[in-house]
């Protein structure tokens, strides 16, 4: 009585978090993406001992890397619908990683992993761009994937080093499962869901609304050719970066046993120093390249709207 009609459901209602409940927010984003792409090349950072293991060819050592991205590219377009439809704090928490003895189930695992990673990279940066606007959504992007250098190259750096000091590789992979363990739970307990538009709305989010079906995203991302152009590029760049990383660590190896500078590896550990030198390299080039390239974008902006792609 005299509360007055009840809200339609296209209603717009109120939606605000504190300033310091979203940096918290993407500090553990950030964290897990770190994870993620440790994730990405531990396995190059320990393949000899792997191949040693597993008594596994050059091929059957790449098909693990063919597995854990094919099963990311299968995955992803099934995320992205779903992250735009439904509760993306719910669909990141498929971050998963497993672990078995024997080669089958280890080409599995991996493939399980790229769905987790196909998740979370599809998912992670929507909810950042809604926690965020403008100037300081820009800025906080360019945080979140300075983690991908960083945590490329550790992931090379732990799976060296923790063969060298335990001399079982396989520490090297038991250690992400509990580092994964505690992102979830931060995830879960730290990590809001906002609804779509929330921050370029300034608050207020609409509810209900027609939504578009998976076939008409499709056909509209077909026509827009920037980014028609900017996905065939990031192909070619990780086609590049992705074979580079996956083996450079034990063509060095073998080039020097080639020159006779280095024994092959007979019996487990074998010599993990190339993996920790590109590690570290990865980590200090990648950090570098990722700074100059957003300063360099922002200042050739000022006199050039087109400044990012041309960079």
């Amino acid at each position: 009585m005299g509360s007055g009609p009840c809200p339609s459901p296209s209603t717009p209602t109120p939606w605000s978090l504190p300033r310091w409940r979203a940096y918290v927010a993407a500090a553990v984003l950030c964290y897990i993406n770190l994870l993620n792409y440790m994730n990405w090349f531990i396995i190059a950072g320990v393949l000899l001992d792997i191949q040693k293991f597993f008594q596994i060819s050059d091929s059957d050592a790449g098909l693990l890397q063919t597995v854990f991205v094919g099963c990311l590219l299968l995955s992803a377009p099934v995320f992205g619908y779903l992250g735009d439809r439904h509760s993306r704090k719910a669909t990141l928490s498929l971050v998963l990683c497993l672990f078995a003895q024997y080669s089958w189930l280890f080409f599995l695992s991996r493939g399980v992993v790229g769905t987790g990673t196909a998740s979370y990279s599809t998912i992670a940066p929507t909810v950042l761009g809604d926690l965020f606007v403008r100037d300081q959504r820009t800025r906080v992007l360019a945080i979140f994937y300075i983690f991908i250098p960083v945590g490329s190259g550790l992931g090379y750096v732990l799976g060296s080093a923790v063969t060298e000091l335990t001399g079982n590789w396989r520490w090297a992979l038991r250690i992400m499962p509990c580092l994964e363990a505690v992102a979830l739970t931060l995830l879960i307990v730290l990590v809001p869901d906002p609804p779509r538009g929330a921050a370029e709305k300034q608050g207020v989010v609409t509810v209900g609304g027609p939504r578009s079906t998976w076939c008409e995203d499709v056909r509209y991302l077909g026509r827009n050719w920037s980014f028609v152009w900017s996905t065939l590029g990031v192909t070619a760049m990780a086609f590049v970066t992705g074979a580079l990383g996956f083996w450079a660590p034990k063509f060095l190896f073998e080039a020097r046993v080639v020159h006779g500078l280095q024994l092959p590896c007979f019996r487990e550990p074998c010599n993990s120093q190339d993996s920790l030198i590109f590690g570290i390299l990865t980590v200090v080039t990648g950090l570098v390249g990722v700074i100059l390239g957003a300063e360099a974008s922002r200042r050739y902006k000022k006199v050039n709207s087109r400044a990012e792609p041309l960079i």
